[in-house]
Order: structure tokens, then sequence, then C-alpha cells
């Protein structure tokens, strides 16, 4: 199979495929990659450092061969809240069974439970519920105090060993940063990540704790999973880099039906802000066992794409299921289709991008005027930073977008972007080079026929990143 290195998708919206057990042989990611993975996920909740550097050399090798960027993403594991120790393994609980959970690490009974967090304690009080399991039991606090709390069962089942608790509705004191987080986080910015994905996220405080430690080495994307992180969405939207809508402890937090307003309102604030936003989470969830998706789940696919979200994702799908290139390709055909639909881009465009009064955000808005008026083939984001190719793509023009930038590592990470045909290119110094360089890649790049408008969007000083303050219409020749 020979890789295109010059071709872009027929598509604006990116596939986030997660790499995995059924995806670790370097001629499946080539394969996904052909069959439309933009970004690959590295899911650090899984596998060896060994594994995850393997994969990284196999998605460097088809980043080679095709000539331009592949994005990867770590996905940070998070804290993992759990109980301790059942003897023999579990025990069966009915409705309005009292039981006690305490920081006694012994083996638990069918009296008291070893739950060995303290913060759980620390935070929780009487009428808080307990979730164990993903939710399968539900335990309400009745009375608790810094080591133990006792609570009362809300339906039948079982409680395991080790299975995880959620705790909604109570912001926990911990760091979002374990020391297993801290290690695969240096391993994987050593190896040259692009982004960062954090778990249990629970307010701004958190994605500064991250940033101060990436300190530029990479993007940082906040996993919004709990319904404290909503409380400050605004807020930690606005610090993030990128957000993901993980919907899986979303929806273990929140009431099932909330979950789809919560996730609109998510995507809202992300393209008013400007922030690519990627919808995460049984989004193909049957192709794991099955080579053709529920017809739910293309809708909910579809649905995403008309919000005008940057990415949707593949988790199991890619990583362990039984087939992945099928995955990758539906998702693909389902993103084109989607976006044939003229009811999407008028849809998406209902929400536009805020603005400040700053000559990038007018040179932004006057692009999309400029690409509703003139036949344009593409508009080309000269960018050393990112900021001008993440600003004129949240506004969700209806030309292609071509970003330029000599910093490799800027166009990795633009390759999530929203309608981004991300590429490095040589350095601009001067405005004269600016036309005859863009028209030239537009070309090569096969976005457009003679005769056709290329938008130019630049700034000077070139290379200063944050300064873009120059529009320029060339012309295909």
């Amino acid at each position: 199979m020979k890789l295109d290195a010059i071709s872009h998708r027929d598509r604006n919206a990116k596939i986030l495929a997660t790499l995995g057990p059924a995806s670790s042989d370097p001629d499946v990611i080539r394969a996904l990659f052909a069959a439309g993975v933009d970004v690959f996920r590295f899911n650090f909740s899984h596998g060896s450092h060994e594994d995850h550097r393997a994969r990284y050399d196999a998605v460097r090798a088809i980043e080679q061969e095709i000539g331009r960027p592949v994005g990867i993403l770590l996905d940070l594991q998070g804290p993992k809240l759990r109980l301790g120790t059942i003897e023999g393994g579990k025990i069966e609980v009915v409705q309005g069974q009292q039981l006690t959970l305490d920081m006694n690490p012994a083996p638990g009974n069918a009296s008291r439970i070893p739950l060995l967090h303290p913060e759980i304690f620390a935070a929780v009080k009487a009428g808080d519920k307990l979730l164990v399991d993903d939710g399968k039991v539900q335990l309400q606090v009745l009375s608790c105090d810094s080591q133990s709390a006792t609570v009362q069962i809300e339906n039948d089942g079982v409680l395991s060993d080790r299975k995880g608790v959620n705790v909604p509705g109570a912001i926990l004191p911990l760091s979002p940063l374990t020391d297993k987080d801290r290690k695969d986080l240096e391993f994987g910015l050593t190896l040259g990540v692009d982004w960062v994905a954090l778990s249990f996220v629970q307010r701004p405080e958190d994605i500064e704790e991250l940033k101060s430690i990436v300190n530029g080495r990479a993007w940082v994307m906040a996993k919004l999973e709990k319904p404290a992180a909503i409380d400050s969405l605004q807020a930690i939207v606005a610090i993030s880099d990128g957000i993901m809508v993980a919907r899986g402890d979303l929806g273990v937090e929140c009431l099932p039906e909330d979950v789809p307003v919560l996730q609109k309102r998510i995507i809202r604030t992300c393209r008013e802000l400007g922030k690519p936003v990627v919808v995460a989470t049984q989004m193909l969830e049957s192709m794991i066992t099955s080579p053709v998706p529920t017809r739910a789940e293309v809708s909910d696919v579809a649905g995403a794409i008309y919000d005008g979200v940057d990415a949707v994702m593949l988790s199991a799908e890619s990583a362990a299921g039984d087939y992945p290139i099928e995955a990758v390709s539906m998702m693909s055909r389902i993103l084109c289709a989607t976006e044939s639909d003229p009811l999407q881009t008028n849809t998406m465009q209902a929400v536009r991008a805020l603005r400040d009064t700053t000559s990038s955000d007018a040179i932004s808005a006057a692009i999309r005027t400029v690409a509703e008026t003139l036949p344009v083939a593409a508009t080309v984001a000269y960018t050393s930073s990112g900021s001008s190719a993440l600003r004129v793509a949240h506004e969700r023009p209806k030309t292609p977008i071509l970003s330029m930038t000599p910093n490799l590592e800027v166009a990795r990470r633009l390759t999530l972007v929203w309608g981004v045909h991300s590429t490095q290119a040589l350095d601009i110094q001067s405005i004269d080079e600016v036309a005859a360089h863009a028209t030239a890649e537009v070309m090569r790049h096969g976005f457009g026929e003679s005769g056709r408008a290329v938008l130019i969007a630049a700034g000077t000083p070139f290379g200063v990143s944050g300064t873009t303050n120059l529009l320029r219409i060339a012309w295909l020749p």
C-alpha cells in the first residue's frame, strides 16, 4: 500500500483513533492512516512504555513516508478510585442494606469494605452518592468522618474486588496527576507527543498544574468527565488548548438524559471560544465485534459533525476490536456524507466564535466574508505558533485551510483542528515571497485550479507569534 504524500482528506472534521493490541503492527497502523486517521491516541491506562515507543516509531515512520505531519495524543490515566479487596472476591448486596467503607486495608465482608482513599472521606457528606462499577451499584452516604463512611445500598447488585468508585457532585482534594501519570508524561514528552489529554479534571487549576510541567512541549487537552468540571466550564475551556467530551465517565456521574445536553453545551462553549473540541466514547461501539455499526451510532457521529466539532474519536473500536480498519473507514464515510449535506454547513455556522478587538480576529472574520464572495480555492494560514491557523479554522470558512509553518511540532498539533491540512513549510522572510509560495503550495496539494483565488493570512514581522495582521488575495496561475 502506497500512501499519498500530497493529497488531503475530502472532509473537514478529523478522526482521532486509539492504538492498542489490535492495532500495534506497523502495517495495521499504516492501513488505519490510509483509511482516514488524522491523529493517533496512545492510551496510557494500558500498555508498557516499550509498547508505546514501538507505536510512536511506527507513526513517525508513516510521517516520514508521506512527507507531512501526523499527530499523536498521549492520554494520561489519571487517579483511579477503587474498592479494596473482599473476602471471596465479591459479595452480593441488596437494596436497603447498610455497610461501612473505611481505611482498614483488611479484606472486606458483608459489613465493611476497604476504601483506601482519604480524599473521598474528606469530600463527601451525608446525602451524597457513591457509584461503584460504573454505577451498577449505587450507595448513599448516611454519615462519615475522615476515616470511614456508613452507606446504604440503593439497588441489588454485586460488589467485587477493586471495582471503580465514582463520587459525583463532590470536588475531591487531589491532583489529577498521579505518580504514574508524571512518569508517563515525562516519557511521552521525551518521545515527542503533540497533545496531552488530562483525565479527572475538576477545576482550571488542574490544567494549570499540567501546563506548568509540559511547559510548551505539547498542547494540553482537558477531558471533561466530571460534573465539577462542568461547573467551571468556561474557565477550563479558556485555559485549555483543546477539550474532549469524555462521555464514558460523564455518563456514569450524570444522569444519562443529561449527557446529550452537556455535550451540546461543551461543544458550543468551545466553538465560541475558538478551542478544538473532540467527542469521544462509544461512537461506533458495536464495531468492536461487528463489521457494521448500528444506525443509532451512525446518527450519533453525524450529530457531532452537524455541531461542527473538530474531531470524533474511536477507542476500543480501533484499539482492541475485531474490525479496526473497517471502523475508521466507516467513520470517515459518515463524516464525508454528513459534510456533503448543505444543512450541515448551515447548522454548524449557527454558532460563531466570539471575536476580540484584534487584527487577527478581524482578518479571520474577513476571510469568511471574502470566501462567500469570490471563487476561493483555499485559505493559506502562515503561522509560527499555530494561533493564526486556529483562528481561521474556528471561523469555519467554506474553503479548505492550508496551514503552513516552519515549526514541525506546531504542524503536528494542528492535524487535530477542523478543516486544516497541516504542512511544514519554508520560513517566509518577506511579503514578496508570500503569494508565489502560497499559490504554489495550494496547487501542489491539490486544492485548486487556474483562475481561482487564494486567501493568505500572515503576520509581519514574520516568525513572531500572535502578529496576524496581513490578508492578501492571490490568484492561481
